[in-house]
């Protein structure tokens, strides 16, 4: 891959939230580490998708790579510019190029205004189209491509379905002509259904227009249907990241593991053959998260020499990156699962000492 391949690129970035206490006076007591670490790049033209637990950081690892969120450290390189470092007035030039499809259509889309309006907002403020006509015309154009007829431009978003509301969501992004689309979430408010053709859409959309996405969602499936490299992350760090089909058929890290047996299987035979894998425990604070590896809590390979103490980098396996300490040992059987007991920790600030309190888990049952 040479660096004309590479739109993306991020290295360190970090997201951290302060926490603040006071009446009179806020102080801060502390920091929620939404993003913390990751390392990433996304091909030109190709889909990135990340997954993950709620909680994870991945909308907040979404908006801080279109600079929605500023980050607290790092960088984000877009096609050779990195981001974090434009003024004000050439970062929002920048943005032409860097569009987002939020998770709800109907939050994000302003009620008062008809679709005509929601898509020519962006027209005007990045001063494309030289009259009312010439927009109509853009704006035409990118409905056709969305499949919505014409007649919808005089309409209001209460008066669509919730897929015809993504698809003024994914107009509203496409008429700037982006390189960059980040959908948090695109189909996960929708019906399977509707699902899929929203999946399809986008499929069709990258072909034709030679687009670059960084796909965030829960489904799994939808993830591995629509995605070239899958990234994996846990409590605000990027655990593992493999090409679409490895991560599904030779998961390494254990969190990887435990999600992917996680997936429906509508083959009896198949499912009871396969590995399956219980998390205990919910997971951890990012007010707090815990030492060394962060999975180790809920972890049934976890092992005291190391896992505990040593926070695990991402490292090579061949097409694979991983950031577990016994990933070969995992996958090749000598390291067996053990019975994990959940781990509730106090956030820091409250009690004289963050301590640990564990919590029995029914007989047989790990991760």
């Amino acid at each position: 891959m040479t660096g004309t391949d590479v739109l993306v690129e991020v290295r360190d970035l970090k997201v951290h939230f302060p926490i603040k206490r006071g009446v009179l006076f806020d102080r801060t007591v502390g920091h929620v580490k939404a993003v913390d670490g990751v390392d990433l790049t996304i091909v030109r033209g190709r889909t990135y998708g990340l997954v993950g637990e709620s909680g994870c950081g991945k909308s907040t690892l979404g908006r801080a790579l279109l600079q929605l969120t500023p980050p607290t450290s790092g960088a984000v390189t877009f096609d050779g510019t990195d981001l974090t470092r434009l003024p004000a007035g050439k970062l929002r030039a920048m943005r032409r190029r860097m569009q987002m499809i939020f998770q709800d259509p109907m939050s994000s889309l302003d009620p008062r205004q008809n679709v005509e309006s929601i898509l020519t907002e962006g027209l005007h403020t990045h001063g494309i189209g030289g009259n009312r006509d010439e927009r109509r015309q853009i704006i035409g154009e990118t409905l056709d491509k969305v499949g919505l007829p014409r007649w919808a431009l005089s309409r209001y978003p209460h008066e669509f379905s919730g897929g015809q509301r993504q698809r003024i969501g994914i107009a509203r992004a496409l008429v700037l002509g982006p390189d960059l689309i980040v959908a948090d979430e695109p189909v996960s408010a929708l019906d399977v259904s509707i699902q899929a053709q929203v999946v399809n859409l986008l499929d069709e959309l990258q072909d034709s227009l030679g687009l670059t996405y960084l796909v965030i969602a829960h489904d799994l499936a939808v993830v591995r249907h629509i995605s070239d490299t899958v990234g994996v992350m846990y409590l605000g760090a990027l655990v593992e990241e493999a090409p679409s089909d490895r991560l599904y058929t030779e998961p390494l890290h254990p969190y990887t593991r435990a999600l992917m047996s996680a997936v429906p299987v509508p083959d009896p035979d198949v499912e009871d053959r396969r590995e399956r894998i219980l998390l205990a425990g919910d997971l951890p604070s990012p007010a707090n998260p815990p030492s060394g590896c962060r999975f180790h809590t809920r972890c049934p390979w976890a092992q005291p020499t190391r896992c505990a103490d040593e926070r695990p980098a991402l490292r090579e396996i061949g097409d694979s990156r991983v950031a577990c300490h016994w990933a070969e040992r995992i996958a090749s059987g000598e390291l067996r699962p053990h019975e994990v007991r959940p781990q509730l920790t106090r956030p820091e600030g409250e009690g004289e000492d963050p301590s640990v309190v564990s919590a029995p888990t029914e007989p047989g049952s790990y991760v």
